[in-house]
């Protein structure tokens, strides 16, 4: 028998680390480290998945064990206690994860006890797509049409046989762990509900996605972000649903919208490679600049824009959306990403630690290369005078102001040119509702972005 420690891959099927398994033994380890970096919207979809998971195997006449501790004793107290012939388990790629797993198993070689750990989490592990130098690459363009070339591996299946521990231990309460209720709505989590999604999206709008998704109203998002970040879905069954999905393609464009999509999945992977290889990215720019950027000190701007106050109808649509429902649509991410760090001129560690706060699917990689693309600081970034002018963005992306309006019930009742014209009007030509005036210039916020990228560089 096998002990299977479960972490971001809480389903049993496509689970390559559990399907090595001859006799599974799942057990599931609640770290008070994590748990100080995790947050109320991440915890409250993690217990639910193990409320679905715990049925599944219980479906299969298995059970799954529960505890809470260090795992670096946890884990070879379980195998001991079971007789455990290994313990296995799935690559995670953070400098925490991975100073976990190391600690795992040092215990476990202290105790005789075999282990072997498995890369499931990714289709292509870090180090498997270099340059030819034998360098990671820290352009995706290149990075992303090697991910494209090579071939994928194939879904596995669950186990044979998975035991019933007897005495499996509860699931505790998001209270009992020290967390509140999150303020926005959580996803259904499990298996289950991660296959309806991934079939929907594959049914229709994957073959829109390329033109439709950075229109927020479209609807034209997987919503499987969350799913990926906790595994309630394995990855190579994802690919496999969108290979499908381009089979089905009636034309070309919607053969290569597909593949846009499975472009996306090659950033999450671009992402992973640049934290593993470079972990203090989480707290460190990846970029350097000779001359250090200025950074502004802001309290009121960084409230603002925290709730949604900004004056500037789309950011304030997308921190709204945050709020609600713990998750914001891709473009959005960009969009209030840019106005923090350019137009408020605040560091982008202030914005990364607002959304690992607040968002239902926060991955450290994807989050950390997102934040630091917008901020200019990052592997492939944005450049620093390129910056999104707001007004433009929701003009662009929201024609008809309808994501605005949704989420900013104040504007429900003002037209879209008047909405995407906020930051011209004056006092009197605004209509009367209670929805603040722009708290920056745009134009001379973007001036002075530009004046103090410059200065860091050493222009």
């Amino acid at each position: 028998m096998d002990l299977h420690w479960h972490r971001r891959d809480l389903r049993v099927t496509d689970n390559r680390a559990l399907a090595a398994c001859d006799d599974a033994l799942p057990a599931f380890v609640f770290d008070e480290t994590v748990l100080e970096h995790a947050s109320p919207p991440r915890v409250a979809f993690m217990l639910d998945a193990l409320e679905s998971l715990r049925e599944e195997y219980r479906g299969r006449g298995g059970d799954l064990l529960v505890q809470r501790g260090d795992p670096s004793s946890a884990i070879p107290d379980l195998a001991a206690e079971f007789d455990a012939d290994r313990v296995v388990w799935n690559h995670d790629y953070s400098g925490l994860a991975r100073e976990r797993d190391e600690a795992v198993r040092a215990a476990l070689d202290d105790r005789g006890i075999d282990h072997e750990a498995f890369h499931d989490a990714v289709l292509h592990e870090p180090g498997s797509i270099l340059t030819n130098d034998g360098d990671p690459y820290s352009v995706f363009t290149y990075f992303g049409r090697k991910w494209l070339d090579r071939e994928k591996p194939d879904t596995v299946s669950a186990p044979e046989s998975v035991s019933n521990p007897g005495e499996s231990g509860e699931i505790p309460a998001l209270s009992d762990l020290g967390f509140e209720e999150p303020e926005g709505s959580i996803p259904e989590a499990g298996t289950a509900a991660a296959e309806n999604r991934l079939e929907e999206f594959c049914d229709g709008p994957i073959h829109r996605y390329e033109d439709d998704r950075d229109f927020p109203s479209k609807g034209c998002t997987s919503r499987l972000s969350t799913d990926l970040k906790f595994g309630t879905v394995g990855i190579r069954r994802v690919y496999e649903a969108t290979e499908n999905a381009k089979t089905e393609a009636e034309s070309e464009e919607e053969g290569d919208s597909v593949e846009e999509f499975q472009s996306q999945l090659a950033w999450r992977e671009f992402y992973t490679q640049v934290l593993y290889y470079h972990p203090n990215v989480v707290t460190e720019n990846y970029k350097t600049y000779d001359g250090g950027i200025e950074w502004r000190t802001d309290e009121e701007g960084l409230r603002a824009w925290k709730d949604g106050e900004t004056g500037y109808p789309i950011v304030d649509a997308g921190m709204r959306q945050l709020r609600e429902e713990s998750y914001m649509h891709n473009r959005l991410r960009m969009i209030v990403a840019s106005f923090l760090t350019k137009d408020l001129l605040t560091d982008w560690r202030e914005g990364y630690d607002w959304f690992r706060e607040r968002l239902v699917d926060h991955d450290t990689g994807n989050d950390n290369g997102g934040w630091q693309w917008a901020a200019s600081t990052g592997t492939d970034a944005q450049p620093y005078f390129r910056i999104f002018n707001p007004m433009t963005q929701g003009e662009r992306y929201d024609p008809d102001a309808e994501y605005i309006r949704e989420y900013v019930p104040e504007l429900r009742g003002v037209d879209p040119e008047t909405i995407h014209s906020w930051d011209e009007l004056d006092e009197q030509e605004r209509p009367d509702v209670e929805y603040p005036a722009p708290i920056v210039e745009h134009a001379a916020r973007r001036e002075a972005a530009i004046s103090t990228f410059e200065r860091a560089r050493g222009s």
